[in-house]
């Protein structure tokens, strides 16, 4: 069997997006349409979005089920995680490190947990505690009826 060369992050070795349920992948997928359109089209967002793309290039960086990039500023600027029960907790204190230890650029992120239907949003600045919310005040759009 193949070992690459180099040694992955845990985070990274915990998050197969490959292997994810179906329903996992659709949140992902409706999210990315719908945001898509919005910049690709309606041209009313400045953030463009995309699935499971990893934050830094190259092996080893953390990769969020989508994230919205500023092309000018060359940064990610939001993450969204899709969870379910057992991974909600655990994916909550992901964003709120990555947005925390800014090595990114990320002012704000989102959980969603597709089993329950419950957002979470984390914004840099926020102490550690999350609001019960799917808009997002970088884009000025709510996330929730997305989906």
């Amino acid at each position: 069997m193949f070992s690459p060369p180099f040694s992955k992050p845990r985070l990274v070795q915990e998050d197969d997006g490959t292997n994810s349920p179906l329903d996992h992948q659709r949140v992902i997928s409706r999210l990315t349409v719908e945001l898509g359109v919005l910049y690709y089209h309606q041209h009313v967002i400045t953030l463009e979005p995309l699935p499971q793309t990893p934050l830094g290039e190259g092996p080893g960086h953390v990769v969020p089920d989508v994230l919205l990039f500023d092309n000018q500023a060359e940064q990610t600027r939001i993450i969204i995680e899709v969870a379910n029960n057992r991974s909600f907790n655990s994916d909550l204190k992901k964003i709120i490190r990555l947005i925390e230890e800014d090595d990114y650029g990320i002012l704000e992120g989102f959980v969603y947990n597709y089993k329950t239907h419950e957002w979470l949003r984390y914004r840099k600045g926020d102490g550690g505690a999350a609001t019960s919310s799917s808009f997002s005040e970088l884009m000025n759009v709510d996330l929730g009826p997305f989906l």
